[in-house]
């Protein structure tokens, strides 16, 4: 143990050392953007700690006002073979690809390709068909048509009656018929997802119950079907590409798959196996909810665009207005919101367009302000916008298991807790 800490604090020096020339955005002294630097020790001696004990390694990078105030490296790119994790580190980013499809979809509305009330139908026919699973008493499925379509509108906040599963022992009737978030992609093309997703029931009516599942899977295939492309080149061509985005990918080179940061082959919190499917698995279609990779630059560089209101370094990805609607609430009154199921620090949160809103002060376990918005990754990604303290953090590890809940928890306290101004 003791030479595996020496091991990552000396990586972290030689890290830090060569970060300069990298950094996905101007630097700053912490001091000039209202962090104390003391507090942002912290986050050092927080990482260092659980780079050691918790998770293989971890790349954080904070910025305050367009500007770097933190850009690290902590312990292992690889445990097994005891790589020392570089700040160009490529994550599997799970769920927070959806913010960026999200994005691609709504650049389609700003050209009036998109509309959030289009039928899905109309882009996919067999969504029409499908059926509402209502449990019984006596534990069949009753299946009941659908009162109102799903609209686009319902694919980005997750209100399309879509779920995900994988899990055979759930208590949900409809759960235990869903695969897992990442199953389709290995599985076959869009098309055979579609296919296969339209033959198994809703979980509710559409447009009355946020349910997380494969909804920005399905609004990254109608996408493709609207712009003719590949998620990805779409993607590519008019978000990435523009941001200096420029390890974003669905299908990692062989040069890339040297950064990929892997997992400890074993969860610390059970001791159970575990591991990240898409580091070794490649995928058969762009999934719009699970399968992205990118480093923490370059997320950041997503982030601070949208908290810059849709523009970076002369690069327009989107309209103020449109970033606006989309970090706005979107689960009225009578949509039942089911956000803080997610993750225990998401009371308080409602949800946008493929992004948990706050939307109170208090509730929620982690400081912040009405406004934040954010979204995190299954397999150990994190990041937080907070445009009342023009504020964009990303935190990129390789933690399938709980504990990724607890740190990104720990991380958000500590950043708030170095902010001084």
């Amino acid at each position: 143990m003791k030479k595996t800490i020496a091991m990552i604090a000396a990586a972290a020096a030689v890290i830090m050392f060569g970060a300069a020339s990298a950094a996905p955005l101007p630097e700053s002294n912490p001091d000039d953007t209202g962090f104390s630097k003391q507090g942002l020790t912290r986050l050092d001696d927080f990482l260092r700690e659980i780079a050691a004990k918790r998770v293989p390694g971890a790349v954080v990078a904070v910025a305050r006002d367009g500007k770097l105030v933190h850009y690290k490296a902590y312990g292992m790119l690889d445990p097994d073979k005891g790589t020392p994790m570089p700040v160009d580190a490529i994550f599997a980013l799970a769920s927070m690809t959806k913010p960026m499809a999200a994005v691609a979809g709504l650049t389609l509305m700003e050209q009036g390709r998109l509309p959030l009330q289009a039928k899905l139908s109309d882009y996919y026919p067999g969504f029409a068909d499908m059926k509402v699973g209502v449990p019984q008493e006596d534990g069949s499925l009753k299946l009941e048509p659908q009162a109102s379509p799903i609209f686009i509108h319902d694919l980005y906040r997750h209100t399309s009656g879509l779920m995900y599963g994988g899990r055979p022992d759930s208590s949900s009737l409809v759960a235990r018929q869903y695969p897992d978030g990442v199953a389709p992609s290995v599985e076959g093309d869009t098309q055979a997802f579609i296919e296969r997703i339209t033959k198994l029931p809703l979980a509710h009516q559409p447009s009355t119950e946020f349910e997380y599942g494969f909804s920005i899977d399905v609004l990254g295939a109608v996408v493709e079907k609207v712009s003719e492309q590949r998620l990805g080149d779409y993607l590519a061509g008019n978000v990435w590409q523009p941001l200096g985005m420029k390890d974003a990918t669905f299908h990692p080179t062989d040069a890339q798959r040297a950064r990929l940061a892997r997992p400890f082959a074993n969860d610390p919190l059970t001791g159970k196996p575990q591991a990240i499917k898409l580091l070794d698995t490649p995928t058969k279609f762009d999934c719009g909810g699970a399968c992205s990779f990118a480093t923490v630059g370059d997320y950041i560089r997503f982030g601070q665009m949208l908290l810059n209101g849709g523009e970076l370094d002369g690069q327009r990805i989107l309209g103020p207005k449109t970033v606006h609607h989309m970090t706005t609430n979107h689960l009225g009154p009578e949509i039942k919101n089911n956000v803080a199921n997610i993750e225990p620090h998401r009371a308080g949160f409602g949800f946008g367009l493929a992004v948990a809103v706050r939307t109170s002060e208090g509730l929620s376990s982690v400081p912040g302000h009405p406004g934040e918005f954010t979204w995190n990754g299954a397999f150990g990604t994190q990041f937080f916008c907070d445009p009342n303290e023009r504020l964009v953090v990303v935190v990129g590890t390789a933690a399938p298991g709980e504990l990724r809940k607890y740190y990104r928890e720990q991380v958000q306290d500590i950043v708030y807790g170095a902010m001084v101004k």
